[in-house]
């Protein structure tokens, strides 16, 4: 008897054991699935986090000359972009007369969840350069930049998609502005003008930004020796 009860507690043992390694295992492996889900989610926060945060350089404005004509300031400016691809594009030349430059923008911004999930047609905020213009001058004698209704040069040579998608906004801008079942059915949620506008003066490199969100800046900088030699070598004299 005193054998069967020793076999019974041997058995309770192993029963014992057995359980509480089952439930270390089971509990040891929900904790390592926990930190893999946590990790992961914490990655896919991080890229969340910088695509919002994302800015895209839009354009350098460079001052070439700045001088008086009848006793009024007048400033030649380059507007140089750069494609979606990296590479520069041909810089458009401005006679401006002022100092102060105001450039001009039409936005269109995308739902967050494009933005998000990375969406290749929706992903970030984009914008038309719409018209340049100084102190001196009105808005409505304003020089164009990009041409109304189509699609920017800086856009082009994208995936054919985007830039199919994007001339289709741009053609129907101002509908996107009034309707706004036609908004929703294309993910966006605003349609608006922005302007940047500041003090422009040579020897300095001007950079326009837009962010995810579909914030324009304007932030100056020295320019580099590099950028004074190339304009020394563009220009007559």
């Amino acid at each position: 008897m005193l054998r069967a009860a020793g076999k019974l507690v041997g058995l309770l043992v192993l029963i014992i054991a057995g359980t509480a390694g089952l439930y270390w295992y089971t509990a040891h492996d929900q904790t390592q699935q926990q930190l893999h889900d946590a990790l992961a989610k914490n990655q896919q926060l991080q890229q969340i986090i910088q695509r919002i945060g994302d800015e895209k350089r839009v354009a350098d404005v460079l001052v070439t000359e700045q001088k008086l004509v009848n006793g009024i300031p007048e400033t030649t400016l380059l507007f140089v972009e750069t494609a979606r691809d990296g590479h520069t594009l041909p810089p458009k030349c401005f006679k401006i007369k002022g100092r102060m430059i105001h450039v001009s923008a039409q936005i269109i911004r995308f739902d967050e969840k494009f933005v998000k999930e990375g969406d290749p047609l929706r992903g970030h905020s984009i914008a038309l350069f719409t018209s340049i213009y100084g102190d001196r001058e009105t808005p409505a004698s304003a020089q164009p930049i990009d041409a109304p209704g189509q699609i920017p040069d800086a856009y082009r040579g994208a995936d054919p998609r985007v830039s199919n998608f994007e001339l289709s906004l741009w053609q129907d801008f101002w509908k996107l502005f009034q309707d706004e079942t036609y908004r929703k059915e294309h993910g966006v949620t605003a349609t608006f003008g922005q302007d940047v506008w500041g003090p422009f003066e040579p020897d300095k490199l001007y950079t326009i930004t837009l962010q995810a969100n579909g914030s324009l800046s304007l932030t100056s900088a020295p320019l580099k020796p590099i950028y004074r030699e190339a304009m020394k070598q563009r220009l007559p004299g």
